[in-house]
């Protein structure tokens, strides 16, 4: 089973998968073996990546969080919820490691898109990197209000690295911090909820053993998913963290690092 994060590992700086990579990818489903997106990106992000590469399986979305059967846009399985008041005590938590940080909450029901749920709520000067025009501005009660897959906090002025030292120190293992952007950024999850589990849990639908699964990846949130896999693969372009646990570097996403190694057998 090939199990692979997205941004930054199959997407480049174009933000496009290339042909090089829909080629390759299209011959390891045509010898029946399961390729799976692996990313922090929610149920909604996927079909954009999914469709030109041809995937109609399983999606790890939410850094584990959910479970998306592609082909049918719908969730097949959902771990380690924020209930709201865990999210209320986490709030607090962080207003103290992070004096002025912005919050969001990532939500999700039996599909990729709920507009009744509203799936992504933001704080007012909440930051997002990557921009998202589904996003419902409201005030911090209602961010908290309702269970969550995934806390979202945002400090401008700070790098995701600084923000998870802060944050953890406080948090104490309460939840689980990671990032998929130096942007001042992190992502919180529920304790013990990374890709791994996500990735786990697919492979045991498979019947794959662990040690028949090649990962790729390029940032922290990526870490335990390559320590997990049979074979960890890390992009040229990776975090130290990430360098640090792969078992192999391939090239940089720009010059289709996953493609390179995937070649080798298909």
């Amino acid at each position: 089973m090939i199990a692979s994060d997205v941004d930054g590992t199959l997407l480049g700086p174009s933000e496009q998968v290339t042909p090089r990579t829909v080629s390759v990818v299209q011959r390891v489903l045509a010898d029946d073996v399961p390729f799976v997106l692996c990313t922090g990106r929610p149920p909604r992000w996927i079909a954009p990546i999914a469709g030109p590469l041809g995937l109609t399986g399983y999606a790890v979305c939410a850094n584990g969080a959910v479970l998306l059967d592609i082909g049918t846009d719908s969730v097949v399985a959902v771990h380690g919820e924020l209930e709201p008041k865990l999210l209320h005590d986490l709030a607090s938590a962080l207003d103290k490691a992070l004096p002025g940080c912005r919050l969001a909450a990532e939500r999700i029901s039996t599909g990729s898109v709920d507009h009744e749920l509203r799936n992504f709520v933001i704080e007012p000067e909440y930051h997002n990197p990557w921009g998202d025009e589904e996003s419902r501005i409201a005030p911090r009660a209602e961010v908290l209000g309702k269970t969550a897959i995934k806390l979202l906090v945002s400090r401008r002025g700070m790098t995701s690295e600084e923000m998870a030292v802060a944050v953890r120190a406080v948090l104490d293992g309460a939840v689980d911090v990671t990032y998929s952007s130096s942007g001042g950024l992190i992502e919180l999850s529920a304790h013990g909820v990374t890709k791994a589990t996500g990735l786990a849990d697919i492979a045991e639908r498979f019947d794959v053993p662990q040690s028949s699964v090649i990962a790729f990846g390029d940032m922290p949130n990526d870490v335990e998913m390559l320590q997990w896999a049979g074979h960890g693969v890390a992009m040229a372009n990776g975090h130290p963290t990430v360098l640090a646990v792969a078992d192999e570097v391939t090239g940089p996403a720009a010059e289709d690092g996953v493609a390179q190694v995937l070649e080798r057998w298909f």
